[in-house]
């Protein structure tokens, strides 16, 4: 591949400009962060988040890219957005980041807390057609992310054998994230993708509320490989400087239609 992990011996994580403009890992406002809670500021603007269609179902196939599991949809909801944030946004993909064997693996970490595995739900713009394009805006690009904790979960069964079989059923977003009573409280910065080009455009928001995954169903992800054929653990980007950026914290509720998938 032409970047990797730690976790893969052959080279040291290093993010590197892939296209002109795009910034080098020494940027000022690089992702993830380790969030410590005291010094979050609560921001009044940060009201109740909506979720749209976030209920309708899609097709998908996971597959290894050779540095997560991520599910490819072959029939997109046009309609996936977030309407807290300023400006409506649409969901493109997702994928996740952990450790091994449930151990520590989530790329931002809340109070030094890191947590087995972390999901991204990437979205951009709905003005934009394609990633690339939004990457160029500045807010282009809002991530929502989710921590694992380890528990039981029998709502994850499907995309976990979706892991194993690298195939997955119909599904929607709401299957993925808590419920919406527990994503009262969220956390927001600026900040950057966390793989090559690193690119600074990203608005993200981390939930506080984890998601309960199993040990077994944790083990699952650990037997993915790598190109170089290692087994695909520690797949997260190590914690970046906060360089004075300010973190926010909301206590909105969030407000969306009842799941239906």
């Amino acid at each position: 591949p032409d970047w990797c992990y730690p976790s893969q011996f052959s080279c040291t994580h290093q993010c590197k400009i892939l296209e002109p403009g795009q910034q080098w890992l020494r940027g000022e406002a690089q992702s993830p962060i380790n969030v410590v809670t005291r010094k979050a500021l609560v921001d009044e603007r940060l009201g109740p988040f909506t979720f749209h269609n976030y209920q309708q179902t899609f097709h998908s196939t996971i597959k290894n890219n050779g540095h997560s599991g991520t599910p490819t949809h072959s029939h997109r909801k046009e309609g996936w957005g977030v309407g807290e944030l300023v400006t409506g946004y649409k969901a493109v993909q997702f994928h996740l980041h952990w450790g091994k064997d449930g151990g520590p693996g989530s790329e931002h970490t809340i109070d030094g807390e890191q947590y087995p595995m972390e999901l991204h739900i990437v979205h951009m713009k709905k003005e934009y057609t394609d990633l690339s394009a939004a990457l160029k805006d500045p807010n282009g690009v809002a991530v929502l992310g989710f921590f694992y904790e380890v528990s039981a979960n029998k709502k994850y069964d499907n995309i976990i054998n979706a892991v194993q079989k690298i195939t997955a059923p119909s599904r929607c977003l709401d299957q993925l994230i808590p419920a919406r009573q527990n994503l009262t409280t969220y956390y927001r910065y600026k900040g950057s993708l966390t793989t090559p080009g690193c690119t600074e455009s990203v608005v993200w928001t981390l939930f506080e509320h984890t998601i309960p995954l199993s040990k077994e169903q944790l083990q699952v992800f650990s037997k993915l490989r790598f190109p170089n054929g290692e087994p695909m653990v520690g797949n997260f980007r190590p914690l970046q400087p906060l360089n004075g950026r300010m973190v926010y914290r909301s206590d909105a509720g969030a407000c969306w239609p009842a799941p239906s998938c």
